[in-house]
């Protein structure tokens, strides 16, 4: 796996995040199954795709580093074209950002759950529905997905004092989320 491909799968879960903006609400949360389908189709590494199943903690953070570098492209195109998907971005923040670092906190471990299970369930049977039922059911049910995130957080131009207990606490809990299943489970 190269820094490239992680680079590439933070575009994909951009362009996807893109059209959640764009969109909004059941269709957005859909057509963001877009990113995650082209990630688990490409190949690409995805932090919340690896986090369940590496144990190696430094190559899962240049693929978050890289991830991130992805869609920090895609939230300045956002930002770049403006309109809609902007001030989507921000109510997005916002929201988020009002949530407190626990309430936060578990909201990631749920993306995480969900996104872990949806590509575990594509591995096991190279069949996409999961991935394409799982993002949509993490963003209905308003949870966070730390590299999605990125985009919003750049598009809304969000780099303010709260997002530094913020985004830390979004990756954590993507972290623990993609893990249940392991502690579960163990390897399987």
């Amino acid at each position: 796996m190269t820094n490239r491909q992680s680079l590439f799968a933070g575009i994909l879960i951009g362009l996807g995040a893109y059209g959640f903006l764009a969109l909004g609400g059941i269709p957005g949360a859909i057509i963001f199954a877009f990113g995650l389908i082209g990630v688990v189709l490409s190949g690409c590494p995805l932090y919340t795709g690896r986090a369940g199943v590496m144990t190696d903690i430094k190559g899962l953070a240049m693929i978050w580093l890289f991830n991130a570098l992805g869609c920090v492209l895609l939230g300045l195109l956002v930002l770049s074209i403006g309109g809609e998907p902007v001030q989507r971005a921000q109510s997005v923040v916002a929201g988020r950002l009002a949530q407190g670092p626990w309430r936060s906190f578990l909201r990631a471990v749920g993306c995480g759950l969900i996104i872990d299970i949806a590509v575990w369930l594509y591995r096991n049977t190279k069949n996409v529905l999961p991935v394409l039922f799982g993002v949509p059911l993490f963003i209905l049910c308003g949870f966070y997905h730390s590299i999605a995130d990125v985009v919003y957080l750049v598009a809304a131009k969000a780099w303010t004092p709260e997002v530094l207990w913020y985004y830390p606490i979004i990756v954590l809990g993507n972290y623990a989320g993609c893990n249940v299943r392991r502690l579960v489970l163990g390897n399987e």
